[in-house]
């Protein structure tokens, strides 16, 4: 995989009201038109879920996109809701590559996934409101000192 080609998305399980799917769709288009043709989502609720959706509409639509899902563990969907299962398991099928390298949750494998991700990417749009302790928080830290590009969709 191509790391100049390549994007992952960061972002809160609960979106709140400044969330505009809109304004995610005009961030994967302008990644698209600049090249980007890759785009790793991690598979959990909220913003993952999000986005996995607007690349594969965008794939729908005849972009040269993939959609690589990177989930932590095969539990991922262990404590979602009914719908939130029937949806995630038709975003695995729809996905180009999915990677699930543990069987089961442990502490610290959101960790792992969240750096791998960041590892193969180069840039980064996230949906993060600065929240210190967080799981967004530590990967936008990371993507940082790795010297992604950001964007983050966040407003208040």
């Amino acid at each position: 995989m191509a790391k100049e080609i390549t994007c992952c998305f960061t972002g809160h399980r609960d979106l709140g009201a400044s969330f505009k799917k809109e304004d995610l769709k005009s961030a994967i288009e302008g990644l698209i038109d600049r090249g980007v043709k890759i785009f790793i989502a991690g598979g959990a609720l909220g913003f993952d879920t999000e986005a996995a959706l607007e690349v594969l509409r965008q794939r729908k639509k005849g972009k040269d996109v993939e959609l690589h899902i990177y989930a932590p563990c095969q539990e991922q969907s262990k404590r979602f809701s009914f719908w939130d299962k029937m949806l995630y398991n038709k975003i695995l099928k729809h996905a180009n590559y999915v990677d699930m390298p543990e069987r089961t949750y442990f502490d610290g494998c959101m960790k792992i996934r969240n750096y791998k991700m960041v590892d193969a990417s180069s840039y980064v749009i996230a949906y993060y409101s600065g929240q210190f302790k967080s799981g967004t928080g530590q990967t936008v830290r990371y993507a940082e000192r790795c010297g992604l590009e950001i964007i983050n969709l966040y407003k208040e």
